[in-house]
């Protein structure tokens, strides 16, 4: 892992000011459907996410595990969860889905001092007494607020004034099949929109940090893409629009859209998961404003899956010593058998090859059993394909 030069310390303090005032992540970017596949959640499982938006811990809980502990350092996204959590016990589905689902509610003030504002912790109460008008914002919609929101809101400014962009990327997700996907983007879109503007643009790490990527996951990004961040961005793009069927891809639907439809949304915005959630599964969710590592130290029972997003890439760089640190402890409160899921900006990341872990200072591939066919099969199933890494690590039973 090689030390964070003058560049990086600058960035994780231009980064670091960012993250600990804002919301980051409106909505997550991770595809729960693939985790869903790798995880094989049971009854009896324990498992550790980090919350981002909350909606993965919703997709999880769904799947009937003993309980789900969301844990995030930066309290604004779990005041976010916990809104979620308190409208699913408290609010009708049509409501929650003009929330949720459309990112805007004309009454949501009144909805949220009658009957969700009690239910939250205090800094949650406090964060949303103040950003309640999100939900109600001229902007048309809550997924066009927070730092990922601003992005998203200058992308859909950006097709406003393309107008013929616009409309082909309407086109392109009514399109019945992959064949006429296809036909859309290499006539439509391609040309109009990989200009040396955006290409420019997204290739700032200001950018960036808006979206959550810090200096160390672009610098991975630039190492395997010989077109850097921006070749990168549209070898991602073009796979998905591409590749995969956007009839459910309500990831980049609600990213251009700022809203989900109702057939194409999370698994928690559908009405009968709304009701089953509802009906107990949500009260198996319990938020923690911590880092992973203080949880785990401060957790007395096994945790037996682990669904761990992409934060390793960042802290090989800005806190490599605390990296091994949070590896000793998932493998002193790992169950036997657990599973460990992680992403990457980088196919391979260099660095799970360098921590040494446990008394012995064995190698992670040799204290974990890294199951990289099952990863690299699923890997093409994602229908966000953002992250060129997927990682599926096993504790030996």
């Amino acid at each position: 892992m090689t030390p964070p030069n003058l560049r990086d310390k600058l960035d994780q303090k231009i980064f670091d000011a960012i993250y600990s005032r804002s919301l980051v992540y409106n909505t997550c970017w991770e595809d729960p459907a693939v985790d869903r596949k790798a995880l094989a959640l049971g009854a009896d499982d324990s498992v550790l996410v980090i919350t981002s938006a909350g909606c993965n811990a919703l997709d999880y809980a769904l799947e009937g595990p003993r309980v789900v502990h969301a844990v995030d350092a930066n309290p604004r996204q779990n005041a976010l969860l916990e809104l979620k959590l308190a409208g699913i016990r408290s609010l009708p589905f049509d409501d929650f889905f003009a929330i949720f689902g459309e990112g805007f509610h004309a009454g949501f003030t009144g909805l949220y001092r009658r009957r969700l504002r009690e239910q939250l912790s205090p800094f949650a109460r406090e964060w949303w007494d103040r950003h309640a008008g999100w939900f109600t914002s001229r902007r048309g919609s809550f997924y066009f607020h927070g730092l990922s929101g601003i992005v998203a809101r200058g992308v859909r400014a950006y097709f406003a004034t393309r107008p013929q962009l616009r409309a082909a990327m309407a086109d392109l997700f009514d399109a019945h099949d992959i064949v006429e996907q296809r036909a859309i983007y290499d006539a439509r879109i391609a040309p109009q929109l990989w200009s040396r503007p955006v290409n420019w643009i997204i290739s700032r790490q200001f950018v960036m940090s808006l979206l959550g990527v810090p200096h160390p996951q672009r610098k991975l990004v630039e190492a395997q893409h010989d077109g850097g961040v921006s070749g990168f961005i549209r070898s991602a793009v073009q796979y998905v629009f591409c590749e995969l069927p956007l009839a459910d891809n309500y990831f980049w639907h609600v990213y251009m859209t700022g809203r989900y439809r109702r057939d194409c949304c999370p698994e928690y915005l559908k009405q009968e998961n709304f009701e089953r959630l509802k009906g107990g599964l949500a009260d198996r969710i319990a938020t923690h404003t911590t880092t992973v590592t203080k949880f785990l130290q401060s957790h007395d029972e096994p945790v037996s899956r682990f669904v761990l997003l992409d934060h390793m890439d960042w802290m090989s760089s800005y806190h490599p010593d605390a990296l091994v640190e949070e590896w000793e402890a998932i493998r002193e409160r790992a169950a036997p058998g657990a599973r460990i899921l992680l992403r990457s900006a980088h196919e391979k990341p260099a660095y799970l090859d360098e921590i040494r872990i446990g008394p012995e200072r064995r190698p992670l591939r040799q204290a974990f059993r890294f199951m990289d066919e099952v990863a690299d099969a699923l890997q093409p199933q994602d229908r966000v394909h953002t992250y060129a890494g997927f990682v599926i690590a096993d504790v030996p039973a």
